[in-house]
């Protein structure tokens, strides 16, 4: 569990703390704050003021990250968070749709049989 003063942060607080932040060895978590490509765990701490040495860890620093809207990478991909969850939701309507065209008349199975009778 992340300490008080890390689980009190606010999205001001990180952004604030991103402004103050030097890049700092190559980190596996990283999150991008203002176009800057950042370390997640030593931003929040930084964000806190608490010492490197604090109990929170990289995947409880994400998450905050996370929770705040700020875009969290592991080795410079993106990872899924809330933005996967909408293309995800529009994946589904998008299958939904296309369940719809594959019956009937006009659908796409009809249209292959057409084009298989005519090529005989």
């Amino acid at each position: 569990m992340p300490s008080t003063k890390v689980a009190a942060l606010t999205r001001e607080d990180i952004t604030a703390a991103a402004k103050r932040l030097r890049a700092s060895r190559p980190a596996k978590w990283t999150v991008i704050v203002e176009g800057r490509e950042l370390p997640a765990r030593p931003l929040i701490l930084e964000a806190a003021g608490v010492p490197p040495n604090d109990p929170t860890n990289s995947h409880q620093a994400v998450k905050i990250l996370e929770d705040w809207g700020f875009d969290v990478r592991y080795e410079g991909k993106a990872t899924p968070g809330k933005g996967k969850q909408e293309s995800q939701a529009a994946m589904e309507e998008l299958i939904r749709k296309l369940r719809g065209s594959c019956k009937g008349d006009n659908s796409i199975a009809e249209a292959r049989e057409r084009e298989h009778r005519l090529e005989k």
